[in-house]
């Protein structure tokens, strides 16, 4: 019966009753095992609940052997649509650490309101939200809205924003299990300086460019652009399964035109087909700018390896002179 009410409800109201359920279900597990709102694993480690990909890297990179991590969102998903399951909403109740960006994703900011947890580390308030909308053309009423509060949540694309979380995120560990704060203090301060270097790279690569503007199946780099000087044309909005308009590819067409742009960007979590059509009608190459909402492999990649290769793929598309190649070493 709740199943069949369910369908009939909109999207935004079958993820509120959905949650809902699952939420009751997992009240009912917790209950059914005698479990607490915030007990650490069993290991003795810090149980900890990441929202996404880069919750999870800060919370693995910060706490180290001394947490046990669940990331919410699988490899390879796109975390924009993610509904929880009863078994998720439990392990959101029972963690003593959870990390999420309020917003992104409404199923898990739910879940985190029902939280006991005293440890709730919200992305946004180390780093709030600007809002990109209208800088990037995608206009009310075009499919650009984000559900959530106003504001573009790719905080994470900025390093220095980034940098930011981390601390914070370092800050309630050490709050969470003062047995270990020193680690956890020179965990943070590690990633704060490697971020710190990821920014320099950028700033340093992105000055010799010819061109400061690119195009973007998804508009998740505004603050990217604003950081560093670019300018972001994105064809569609934060949310990377919304439409454009005719009169927006229209937008993004003489954009690309005017300021002599070479490549169409697409992602690794989305189709890259309208991005190919965009490029084709303009004669133009298409190459991947990763907003890292999520890694494919995380045994391969990281975040820092994933924003170097963003900054490679950008300096090609922007016109950036290739790197002088070293000069060999006289033989002895």
């Amino acid at each position: 019966m709740i199943v069949m009410m369910i369908g009939l409800l909109s999207r935004r109201t079958r993820r509120t009753a959905a949650l809902a359920v699952a939420a009751l279900a997992a009240s009912m597990a917790l209950t059914a095992c005698g479990g607490s709102s915030s007990a650490q694993s069993a290991d003795g480690k810090l149980n900890v609940v990441a929202s996404f990909y880069p919750m999870e890297f800060l919370a693995q990179q910060i706490g180290k052997e001394h947490v046990s991590v669940t990331d919410l969102t699988a490899p390879g998903v796109e975390p924009h649509d993610l509904e929880l399951t009863a078994k998720q909403v439990a392990g959101v109740q029972k963690a003593d650490a959870i990390l999420y960006l309020k917003g992104l994703q409404p199923t898990v900011d739910q879940a985190v309101d029902q939280s006991t947890s005293k440890h709730k580390i919200d992305a946004t308030a180390a780093s709030p939200l600007v809002d990109h909308h209208l800088d990037e053309g995608a206009a009310e009423g075009d499919g650009h809205k984000h559900e959530g509060p106003a504001g573009d949540p790719h905080i994470w694309l900025d390093p220095s924003r980034y940098a930011a979380i981390a601390k914070s995120v370092g800050d309630e560990f050490a709050k969470a299990d003062p047995a270990h704060a020193a680690d956890y203090r020179k965990n943070t301060d590690d990633l704060v300086t490697r971020l710190t270097a990821l920014d320099q790279e950028f700033r340093t690569g992105l000055q010799d460019v010819k061109t400061k503007t690119f195009v973007t199946s998804h508009a998740a780099f505004g603050y990217l652009a604003d950081h560093y000087g670019l300018t972001q044309v994105a064809i569609n909005g934060v949310d990377p399964e919304s439409e454009p308009t005719p009169a927006r590819l229209a937008e993004v067409q003489k954009a690309a035109k005017d300021n002599g742009v070479t490549t169409i960007f697409f992602e690794t979590l989305v189709s890259p087909k309208l991005a190919d059509t965009v490029a084709k009608d303009l004669g133009l190459r298409t190459a991947v700018l990763d907003p890292l909402e999520g890694v494919k492999d995380p045994s391969k990649d990281d975040y820092l390896t994933v924003m170097k290769q963003n900054l490679a793929n950008l300096r090609a598309a922007l016109g950036a002179p290739a790197a002088a190649t070293p000069a060999p070493t006289p033989a002895s």
